[in-house]
């Protein structure tokens, strides 16, 4: 079935490998981010790629006071939204200057928050609509390496999941995400092990998946799955002392 999707945060490389997708489907696209010309360029690919509708809307995820307004102005009726932003710090550097994870804190929760609001509001009032939101395996449990970025995926996981059980009774859907380890800018310069890595197409296909199987939670990954549920159990008495990134 044939739907008009909002992608937050679009030209980050995970959403550009999902709004590829959506559009060889015959989605209707509307694209949403802070860099308007890689906005554009996306936005004229994807017009060549498929006879779907393509609109762009600059949106930047910080200037909560403009959500309201961005939504309301958008050229189509949305029927799913997928959020991509995050924003990734290690501690290191959140520890020494507070508006460094402030920022962290806002783009990967506070401010998604503001936005899914505003949707889901809007969903409810339809009884219908899907909302999916990019977390990660980092909110299952803080770790000494980037545990700002970890509480806030947390929250966000937290957030999800509260917004899933309020919006049941409505018909709506609400999805979370968690990729993992995925082979993008975010992630340039830190060793990681292969097994252990999505690429973009991955992520694109299990948020098809969860779509069409009905899945509330999904990891990427399966095996990030296990991996997690691991760590979780480690009792904090011995947890403190590993060296675990």
């Amino acid at each position: 079935m044939k739907k008009n999707i909002l992608v937050l945060g679009a030209t980050s490389d995970m959403a550009k490998s999902f709004c590829k997708e959506s559009a060889t489907r015959g989605h209707n696209i509307v694209l949403a981010g802070r860099d308007v010309s890689n906005l554009k360029a996306l936005h004229e690919d994807l017009e060549i790629r498929s006879s779907s509708k393509i609109y762009s809307a600059p949106f930047d995820i910080l200037h909560t006071d403009l959500h309201s307004d961005f939504y309301a102005n958008l050229p189509i009726k949305i029927d799913l939204v997928v959020c991509f932003i995050g924003y990734l710090e290690a501690s290191s550097s959140c520890e020494k200057n507070y508006h460094v994870a402030k920022k962290v804190f806002d783009v990967n929760f506070s401010c998604i928050v503001s936005i899914l609001d505003i949707i889901a509001n809007d969903f409810e009032k339809k009884k219908d609509g899907i909302i999916v939101a990019l977390s990660s395996t980092a909110g299952d449990r803080g770790r000494a390496s980037r545990y700002h970025y970890a509480s806030a995926k947390a929250a966000l996981n937290t957030y999800l999941s509260g917004l899933r059980n309020r919006l049941f009774v409505s018909n709506v859907r609400v999805i979370t995400i968690k990729p993992g380890y995925c082979d993008t800018k975010m992630i340039d310069g830190m060793n990681l092990p292969s097994f252990l890595t999505s690429d973009p197409q991955d992520v694109t296909n299990t948020i098809f998946n969860a779509i069409n199987f009905n899945r509330d939670v999904s990891y990427v990954y399966k095996i990030w799955k296990w991996i997690m549920l691991i760590i979780k159990i480690i009792p904090e008495g011995i947890f403190k002392r590993l060296k675990i990134n």
